[in-house]
């Protein structure tokens, strides 16, 4: 009964070690988000110069957000140029390209809300990373920019 219990006590204890130890730090979650950046910058849609892409706030700055926590941001904007097309035409097509961006380039996992369907006064996109734990909204708007991204670390520790 005992060494069951001794046994039990030794278990917890490893479990909440490895627990501790494989938490992210603001560190890690900060490189995964200046890797977004940079795949951002260098994707063959926004190194266009058409796609005007401007990164508003690089993730290179802690921002506090409680006792001892910090997290990292970004935020960009670009442009879709309108052709001659209808705006749900155009705000779908936007929209398809930056969730393709988002799920297959950046690696995001996506929300999906149908509601946003044939709406013309804008759309969002939302989408997280675990490990680290990382959350992206993108608003597609009816004007330009067309895409305002904001992406954000959780808040870890240093």
């Amino acid at each position: 009964m005992r060494s069951t219990r001794l046994l039990a006590v030794g278990l917890a204890l490893v479990m909440v070690t490895a627990g501790c130890a494989s938490d992210p730090s603001l560190k890690d979650a900060a490189a995964v988000l200046q890797k977004d950046t940079q795949q951002l910058e260098t994707n063959s849609i926004f190194k266009n110069p058409l796609k005007k892409l401007r990164i508003l706030q690089r993730p290179d700055k802690d921002i506090p957000c409680g006792k001892d926590k910090f997290k990292r941001a970004l935020r960009a904007t670009a442009d879709y140029e309108r052709v001659d097309e209808p705006l749900n035409a155009h705000l779908d097509r936007a929209q398809t390209l930056m969730e393709n961006t988002l799920a297959q380039v950046l690696g995001y996992k996506l929300e999906f809300d149908f509601s946003q369907m044939e709406t013309e006064e804008g759309r969002f996109i939302y989408g997280t990373k675990t490990d680290p734990d990382l959350k992206v909204t993108v608003y597609i708007a009816p004007e330009a920019p067309t895409w305002r991204l904001h992406a954000v670390t959780a808040c870890l520790s240093r």
